[in-house]
């Protein structure tokens, strides 16, 4: 029986518009987008230009530093417009109405050797699915990981259902999981929840080794999860993946094309009907206007979850590694008395509100901060909700003196900003630790 790790730190937030476990369908969208802003770690290069015929599967752009990495179209049609702005790209395609794809020769998965299992996916756009720990970058291709670690549950607010995700795909997402055994010198571990049985699709997958988390979030976090199973060191480098990206891998190797398409969660209080929708990586979320409330406060659709998700708007498009869409009212307007008044209806991780006595209440949070930034105080309160041998708020103030060795020493390998959004979620400075982390993150990989 695979092994269980408790986590006795975290924290749940509990929002109203979980997404019920039903299908639902939405209008085709008229517009899709590769943003190399959903890529950590390049400096995107063009290969096309405005008014290229593309499939699905076409180069869009790749990495300058290393060529060969290039991302790829999600849909055929044409290449609409091509935004450039600091140093990112955003490339707009208007679709066809019958999706066509690239077709890459691949051979029987247990024929292939390593080799051609990284040139096919860097042809293909495919290893845009593998990022590397540390750093949360795009792996790196001449690297041998470690390990290979896949998150086969979530627990951030309103986190899509990641069995529904992938019911039905056993047969990809085992021969997505047969090719990433030949990525890596050490194990692929699936990290399943201990609180209730895994779909079959990830409970009978075979050549994985399963290890089974019990506590709040981040429990689902692939990188807490790297923590308690094999610590990253100074050297170490090990992937991640997350379960659709192993179905599209597994549908590359078996059928030769590039497949983004995903389910996805449309989820939050602002929501008319919370549901489950097939869309592709990229696709312009104008779609969903007619799915959210009607309702005179404006509304933030956010491309992923609250605490780490892209403010992206109708305007937006669906983030490559998103998998949840999630409505919520803006906070544009300052509360009178604010904490002072004793309620039920806020929410609060330090008992300021008597809404801790109801632990399964169901809230309706916007995106006020309800406060302004100010110095660090150092209460604990990032060690409270960080399941990791690591000292955050130290850590934090190690990248903001750019100290990049103590920063080394208090644990930077370990984490990137999902892993730290509770810690700003709860500040009671308002800091935004996420970007803290990430400037620190970026500092260090050029020192080295």
């Amino acid at each position: 029986m695979a092994s269980v790790i408790r986590l006795s730190k975290g924290l749940d937030i509990v929002l109203q518009g979980k997404a019920e476990n039903v299908f639902s369908k939405c209008d085709a969208p008229l517009a899709y987008a590769v943003q190399s802003a959903d890529f950590q770690g390049i400096t995107p290069q063009l290969l096309v230009q405005k008014g290229a015929a593309v499939k699905a599967g076409t180069a869009l752009f790749c990495d300058a530093l290393y060529p060969p990495i290039r991302f790829a179209s999600p849909v055929s049609g044409v290449v609409a417009d091509i935004v450039s702005n600091n140093n990112q790209v955003q490339i707009i395609i208007t679709p066809n109405a019958t999706n066509e794809f690239e077709t890459f020769d691949v051979s029987p998965i247990e024929q292939i050797d390593r080799p051609q299992i990284v040139s096919t996916m860097l042809q293909s756009g495919a290893w845009a699915f593998l990022v590397q720990r540390p750093f949360g970058v795009i792996a790196a291709p001449d690297a041998v990981p470690n390990n290979i670690f896949i998150s086969g549950f979530d627990t951030a607010p309103l986190a899509a259902d990641a069995d529904f995700l992938v019911n039905g795909e056993g047969d990809a997402f085992q021969a997505g999981i047969n090719v990433l055994r030949k990525l890596t010198k050490g194990k692929v571990y699936l990290s399943l929840c201990a609180d209730y049985p895994a779909n079959k699709v990830m409970e009978r997958a075979k050549g994985v080794e399963i290890v089974r988390f019990k506590g709040k979030h981040p429990a689902g976090n692939v990188g807490v999860q790297i923590h308690h199973i094999a610590p990253i060191s100074k050297g170490d480098v090990v992937w991640t993946i997350a379960p659709q990206h192993v179905i599209a891998l597994g549908k590359l190797f078996t059928q030769g094309v590039y497949d983004v398409a995903k389910v996805v969660a449309l989820v939050g209080s602002e929501v008319k009907k919370t549901r489950y929708y097939r869309m592709t990586a990229g696709a312009s979320l104008a779609v969903l206007a007619d799915l959210l409330q009607a309702s005179a406060t404006p509304q933030r659709i956010i491309s992923g979850n609250v605490l780490t998700g892209t403010n992206a708007g109708l305007d937006g498009y669906l983030g490559f590694y998103h998998n949840e869409i999630t409505v919520i009212p803006e906070g544009n307007a300052a509360e009178l008395l604010g904490w002072l008044l004793p309620c039920t209806r806020k929410f609060s991780h330090s008992r300021i509100c008597f809404s801790w006595w109801m632990p399964n209440k169901q809230y309706r949070l916007d995106t006020l901060t309800n406060g302004s930034t100010r110095p660090f105080v150092a209460d604990g309160e990032y060690e409270r909700v960080l399941p990791m041998d690591i000292l955050p708020s130290y850590l934090f103030k190690a990248i903001l003196e750019h100290h990049t060795e103590r920063a080394e020493q208090l644990g930077i390998y370990e984490v990137i900003e999902e892993d730290v959004a509770l810690c700003e979620f709860v500040c009671t400075s308002k800091i935004n630790v996420q970007a803290i982390l990430r400037q620190g993150i970026n500092e260090l990989r050029i020192k080295n």
